[in-house]
């Protein structure tokens, strides 16, 4: 037998009018992928659609905000629109997470570090190179996009950093960058890039205070591992 249409579904079970009836929070991450589809096909509901993405993805929304246009219009009933909502959905919750609260504009450990760093730098398919400046209270003045690399490396020139860190009068800064592979164990190149800097600023007088590896389930800090 055919599923039937959200139209004919009860009002209650229909994800729009669900969402209108007891909020966002009662609806489930099939039920809210439905709403950004907006339509199923003649044999699948949006939320029957909905659940296939999402369970060839583990159910997993990290692998979901990964997700190329080609990934999803693998899927049958979504077109390049349709890929493109559901990406714009994830950006945008990706863009929120950007904006830190205010508790985190004073950076004081290795994890309030990776809290601002972590909407930056996790779910991400190739490797980027940030770094946080900071004034002389590590009040974050900015964080700044360094290089942009492949899947397990990106080149990096020091004198990029500095020249940003004089601009903005920072005293100190945090190194990060990501490992898409989800393995937060430094490389050799991470350990000599992280030496050269550290040099560097000293003849600068502006301080290193740590270098972050973001994955996708936490971060290893080198101040904290002794590797500095």
């Amino acid at each position: 037998m055919e599923n039937l249409s959200i139209r004919c579904w009860a009002e209650d079970d229909r994800p729009r009018e669900k969402m209108a009836l007891k909020g966002r929070s009662a609806l489930s991450n099939a039920e809210l992928l439905a709403i950004l589809i907006g339509s199923g096909t003649k044999k699948k509901s949006a939320v029957d659609l909905a659940q296939e993405i999402l369970s060839s993805f583990n159910n997993n929304l990290h692998q979901l905000s990964k997700k190329s246009i080609e990934d999803f219009c693998k899927f049958s009933g979504i077109g390049e629109a349709k890929a493109i909502t559901i990406m714009a959905a994830m950006e945008l919750a990706r863009r929120r997470d950007q904006e830190p609260p205010e508790s985190l504009v004073h950076v004081k450990s290795s994890n309030g570090a990776y809290q601002v760093l972590k909407p930056r730098l996790s779910d991400l398919y190739h490797e980027e190179f940030h770094t946080i400046f900071l004034s002389r209270s590590n009040r974050v003045l900015c964080t700044e996009l360094i290089s942009k690399g492949g899947f397990s490396s990106t080149a990096v020139d020091s004198k990029i950093i500095f020249k940003k860190a004089l601009d903005v009068k920072a005293s100190s800064i945090i190194l990060a960058h990501n490992h898409p592979s989800g393995n937060l164990k430094p490389s050799e190149q991470d350990e000599a890039l992280t030496k050269r800097i550290v040099a560097a600023g000293k003849l600068l007088e502006i301080q290193v205070l740590d270098h972050i590896i973001v994955g996708d389930l936490g971060f290893l800090s080198f101040a904290d591992e002794g590797l500095m």
